[in-house]
């Protein structure tokens, strides 16, 4: 995929979809991270579920701490994976509370060195609660920068250096939203939605599917 095509791609993203936002629910930059780190294998919809009930009651590193891993259990149940969840959560406030003046920090190093917290996590917190230019890649945006020969590569860090090198600047502060939720929407795992595709025709995927 040449140049010219990458920066209308994005540029029809953007037509389409001016400010695109994540769809976890939060209010804060803690809010944020702790809903990323519970959304791991699992849904926005599922971790709104629980947060709306959460955070109404604890979201700052203090009063989720306070909460304890069965305390937190309740509110996150809900969740797969939420036993392991649970515990990191508190880990991390434990550890904000105590290093970082119960504040997010705002680098990669800081924030990867907090328990549940991988590269992704890292990266969508930099980009959606502090405006850096990172791109954190998922299975959609994955998905979606290979069979579109967006960014090609065999693992996601390999995607992500190449989509980084690849993406105009001036869109890579949406660029990771447009490709995640271009992957949740249209072009899904089973059968993408090409015909109703707005970037079909610059799209380099061969097996194309028409929409029924």
């Amino acid at each position: 995929m040449n140049k010219n095509k990458r920066q209308q791609i994005f540029e029809r993203f953007r037509t389409e979809n001016p400010s695109p936002k994540t769809e976890l629910e939060y209010a804060s930059p803690f809010e944020l991270l702790i809903a990323v780190i519970l959304s791991a294998q699992a849904t926005d919809v599922g971790v709104n579920k629980a947060t709306r009930k959460l955070y109404p009651i604890a979201n700052t590193p203090k009063a989720i701490y306070k909460l304890g891993v069965e305390g937190l259990k309740e509110y996150i149940k809900t969740i797969g994976l939420y036993n392991s969840k649970a515990n990191n959560v508190i880990k991390t406030c434990r550890m904000l509370v105590e290093l970082h003046d119960s504040e997010v920090p705002q680098t990669r190093d800081a924030l990867e060195a907090l328990p549940g917290v991988g590269r992704k996590t890292a990266n969508v917190v930099l980009n959606t609660a502090f405006g850096q230019p990172t791109m954190a890649v998922d299975t959609h945006i994955f998905r979606v920068s290979n069979r579109t020969a967006i960014a090609k590569g065999k693992d996601v860090v390999e995607v992500e250096k190449r989509l980084v090198k690849f993406i105009p600047d001036e869109f890579m502060m949406d660029a990771h939203h447009w490709l995640i939720l271009h992957g949740r929407y249209t072009c899904v795992a089973r059968k993408p939605r090409c015909g109703s595709c707005t970037i079909e025709d610059l799209c380099e995927f061969k097996q194309k599917v028409g929409n029924d």
